[in-house]
């Protein structure tokens, strides 16, 4: 019998894991440092190392879940396939034009990232389909032929994007192309855009294939690396990987759309924190994932993940149904220095897991976060499972910044602490004040290894008077991959004005409808109950974007609803993000949307509560403004049973992270074990 699911979330600086007994809910956690340059060694031996550590017989392992940063690091990197995009005669450039925005408006010197195929490597076919999906110029095979000729010409080549104009509406000339290529080159990468993004804009259609070439190869060695070698250790475990989307998908849709992976880690963590919202009957939540090379931060509404459908990375533009999470360089391992300006700055630029901040002894010398947290006495020097920092170390290397800039050692300690505050108090923003939500509505939950030292900080600076923090917020990211369930997410575009006949849309549900019963049913082998979440994108007439409005979706097959409840849901939706409606103005439908999903995730039991009693193991200065330090006990959270409330200031000690309670603050363990803070 298998018996065990596993989270396995891979990290700038740690990858954690996350283990649950499906049968008695028993639960394993495990940390070690991530490998960059090879991120499945940190992912295999910590998997041996948790399978020995909590006796787990690697047979009864039945689900692995893998939320990675391959892609996004192959992104950032620009550590991808050599590429050559193929396409409708005249369009060669259209990558490179783009949409013509500045990113950085007012950086002069700023330039856009180079395109990801050379101009050379960019080739063009005579074919031509119209905007209604008609055929304007029919594809010749001799033209497919030359164009074969043409690529073999080309050195080093090993992914190849297809990519015609109106191809979302007829995919027909695409696939001839895409048939021909790959029967000519069966060793190299094809992807299709009509496959990988249906949908209308071309730009953002051709840039999206594009990335799911370049990315291909890589994605592709690492999922069967990975895969042969899980093989052995859980012969018995479904592979999942997470998808940017909120849910897992199999390693064979991974390795033909690993752009859907492009956010893939921190996606995992909303699932986790809606989890644990959701047990502590918490439903409006703004996260705050601090770990120790970025934090993420996202908003959950009525316990869903909001979904944005295009994002840039590195510069790229992606279309695709992503969660909207906003990233900022500011992790526990982000090196404090002097800008070219004579002000002090933090990050982007992380110590990592190797050499890693000063205080962790480990050769780092550079002034960290997690030096500041050290120094200001926030992160205790004994932690829990007997690691131990090295203050000296971090106050050495606080001070090499601290001397130039004629302040002392605590004063910049507390100026470090206060940037990372602003910086992540600006990423909340620009997912909740930004898009209509007043955060003050919400409850701020950090997780990640640093989150907790800073959450409150963060929480008083936006007005937000609720902290929570999970039972195990270093890992909740892994926590959030054991919740997730298989996904799907199917899209077609469908133009319709909504005061003209609504045919055409109730068709294209339907046939995505179609689409997702075919993929239940191949996937249903997983086990679990389906579901079907439908919506449609709509717009006032000449707006540029789009708001997403959902449909009935109480029945098996969700049904179209009728015109006026469509046009008051774009309304509402209108108002909520802009702030103002136009009753009078035309509103149309542009796309129509159908997530599939297939419910796997394991929910968590009541937890066992701690015996206590709640008695500090020290107590020791703590640094929470410059004035003077104030005595804080110091908790292990392992200790603190269900009911307890302590009164600030208070520091709470655990394996994976530290939670920093600040004076005039008390916090209570509440019967999910969840901390709940109040400010």
């Amino acid at each position: 019998m298998t018996d065990w699911v596993i989270g396995v979330d891979v990290g700038g600086t740690f990858t954690d894991f996350s283990a649950r007994n499906k049968n008695d809910h028993n639960i394993q956690v495990h940390k070690r440092p991530s490998t960059p340059n090879d991120p499945s060694r940190a992912i295999l031996e910590g998997l041996r190392e948790l399978l020995d550590i909590a006796d787990i017989d690697g047979a009864k392992i039945s689900r692995i879940a893998h939320g990675t940063k391959v892609a996004t690091n192959a992104l950032l990197q620009g550590r991808g396939a050599k590429i050559s995009v193929v396409t409708t005669k005249g369009f060669r450039d259209l990558l490179e034009i783009g949409r013509q925005v500045r990113p950085k408006i007012y950086d002069l010197q700023a330039d856009a990232p180079p395109p990801l195929a050379l101009r050379q490597n960019r080739l063009e076919i005579s074919e031509r389909i119209g905007a209604k999906g008609e055929v304007v110029s029919p594809l010749d095979l001799a033209d497919v032929e030359a164009l074969i000729n043409e690529l073999h010409s080309l050195d080093g080549v090993e992914s190849i994007a297809v990519c015609t104009l109106f191809s979302f509406l007829n995919p027909t000339h695409e696939q001839l192309i895409a048939k021909a290529l790959r029967k000519a080159f069966p060793k190299l990468f094809v992807s299709v855009s009509s496959d990988v993004q249906p949908e209308f804009r071309e730009y953002e259609r051709f840039s999206t294939t594009a990335i799911n070439a370049f990315l291909q190869p890589e994605v592709s060695r690492y999922m069967d690396k990975l895969s042969r070698a899980l093989g052995k250790l859980a012969p018995n475990a479904k592979l999942g990987i997470f998808q940017s989307s909120g849910g897992l998908m199999s390693v064979g849709k991974a390795t033909e759309f690993p752009v859907r992976t492009a956010l893939s880690g921190p996606a995992a963590g909303a699932v986790g924190a809606a989890a644990a919202g959701a047990a502590s009957g918490i439903s409006d939540i703004v996260t705050l994932d601090m770990g120790g090379t970025s934090t993420d931060v996202c908003l959950i509404r009525n316990g869903k993940t909001e979904i944005a459908n295009m994002r840039d990375i590195a510069g790229f533009r992606i279309r695709l149904p992503m969660v909207d999470i906003h990233t900022v360089g500011a992790g526990g391992g982000s090196i404090a220095h002097i800008g070219a300006d004579g002000l002090m700055k933090v990050g982007p630029e992380s110590a990592g897991a190797v050499p890693g901040p000063a205080c962790y002894g480990h050769g780092g010398d550079l002034p960290t976060v997690s030096d500041a947290n050290v120094v200001l006495g926030r992160l205790p020097e004994a932690l829990a499972g007997g690691l131990s920092l090295d203050k000296e170390k971090a106050v050495q290397a606080i001070e090499r910044i601290a001397k130039p800039l004629g302040l002392t050692v605590t004063e910049t300690a507390l100026g470090i602490a206060g940037i990372v505050t602003s910086n992540m108090t600006r990423a909340i923003r620009a997912v909740s004040t930004e898009k209509g939500h007043d955060p003050r509505n919400f409850v701020l939950m950090p997780f990640g290894g640093a989150g907790g030292l800073h959450a409150t900080d963060v929480a008083m600076s936006l007005g937000i008077s609720q902290v929570i923090v999970p039972n195990s917020p270093g890992i909740l990211c892994a926590d959030g991959l054991i919740e997730s369930d298989l996904q799907e997410n199917f899209v077609a575009t469908s133009h319709a004005l909504m005061d003209g006949n609504l045919i055409v849309v109730k068709e294209a549900l339907e046939q995505l409808d179609t689409q997702a019963d075919k993929w239940i049913i191949s996937e249903m082998d997983n086990a679990g109950s389906a579901k079907k979440i439908a919506s449609v994108d709509m717009r006032y007439v000449g707006q540029n974007y789009e708001l997403p409005v959902m449909i009935d979706n109480t029945q098996s097959s969700p049904k179209l609803p009728d015109r006026e409840t469509l046009i008051d849901g774009f309304f509402a939706a209108h108002l909520r993000s802009y702030g103002y409606v136009d009753r009078d103005a035309p509103v149309e439908v542009i796309n129509v949307r159908l997530k599939a999903v297939i419910a796997l995730g394991q929910a968590l039991a009541p937890p066992d509560s701690p015996k206590g009693p709640p008695t500090p193991d020290v107590i020791q200065d703590v640094w929470f403004s410059a004035d003077a330090p104030l005595s804080t006990p110091v908790y292990q959270r392992n200790v603190l049973p269900i009911g307890t409330t302590l009164p600030g200031p208070a520091i709470i000690l655990q394996f994976d992270a530290t939670t920093c309670v600040p004076p005039d603050a008390k916090v209570m363990v509440d019967a999910a074990l969840n901390l709940i803070v109040e400010l």
